[in-house]
């Protein structure tokens, strides 16, 4: 078994040590020794470069160790580098994270890490991305990450088991797995949600200027500690649980159609 580990942290985040710790957990439950390890992530950071690629410019890339690279590109270009550059044969599984923050609502929209699986996912593969969500609850541990550390191997596992990993109708389908801003033992289980919307986190920007008088506008984000619709993925994470959200590269506005094709008849 062969799994591909990405991320849009960077190379050196310490998510991207708790993903290839899962990876190797859940290969060596599978595969034994027959099980690899690949990474191809950014050589800096990239968040919220959502599915960008590299198309206009090309990107340096190192290996750092055997099986272990980094990409000057982003999460996106780290999978594409993987399936056609770097490794020998395609890999079982591609694990994007863990990402440090939330990937709930709307937060999955602008995300490199939804990026990158969904990129694994339009390459034909299996394709999970795992992201911890911090806050208050997690500032204090000794690992900010340890909902994803306990329970990330047995999610991918019982996901890889599931299957089938469809085309759909439309487009293939991946996976959006949010670890909740708590310790690991105050976890109160996993739940399959849809996506939600935080309706007052949207971005904006904040103007600063230089020494030199040179206006500069910095991004700025919205709350992350609102609920939003109950049941939805980030208000399940906000009430202790792991949400797990089936997603698919299909922006269709499926409830509209019928009415356009009546204004348009």
């Amino acid at each position: 078994m062969r799994i591909l580990i990405t991320n849009d942290d960077g190379i050196n985040a310490p998510g991207l040590i708790v993903a290839e710790a899962i990876a190797n957990q859940v290969a060596q439950e599978l595969a034994g020794e027959k099980a690899e390890i690949w990474t191809v992530a950014p050589a800096f950071e990239q968040s919220g470069v959502g599915h960008c690629i590299s198309y206009t410019s090309p990107f340096m890339i190192a290996e750092l160790e055997p099986r272990r690279f980094a990409a000057e590109g982003s999460p996106a270009d780290c999978v594409l580098a993987a399936l056609y550059d770097v490794m020998p044969d395609r890999p079982d599984l591609v694990i994007s994270g863990v990402n440090r923050g939330n990937n709930s609502a709307e937060n999955a929209l602008y995300s490199g890490t939804l990026g990158a699986a969904m990129e694994a996912a339009l390459q034909g593969l299996p394709a999970i991305a795992l992201s911890q969500y911090m806050g208050m609850g997690t500032k204090d541990l000794d690992s900010p990450f340890q909902a994803a550390e306990r329970f990330g191997p047995e999610i991918v596992q019982k996901l890889i088991e599931a299957g089938p990993w469809d085309k759909g109708a439309n487009y293939p389908l991946f996976y959006n797995v949010n670890f909740p801003p708590i310790g690991s033992e105050l976890v109160k289980g996993v739940r399959a949600a849809p996506q939600g919307w935080r309706h007052d986190a949207f971005f904006g920007t904040e103007a600063h200027h230089s020494p030199s008088g040179r206006k500069f506008l910095w991004i700025k984000g919205g709350p992350q500690a609102n609920p939003s619709e109950p049941g939805m993925d980030l208000t399940l994470n906000l009430e202790g649980y792991v949400s797990v959200t089936p997603m698919r590269a299909d922006l269709t506005a499926n409830d509209r159609l019928s009415a356009l094709e009546d204004l348009f008849a």
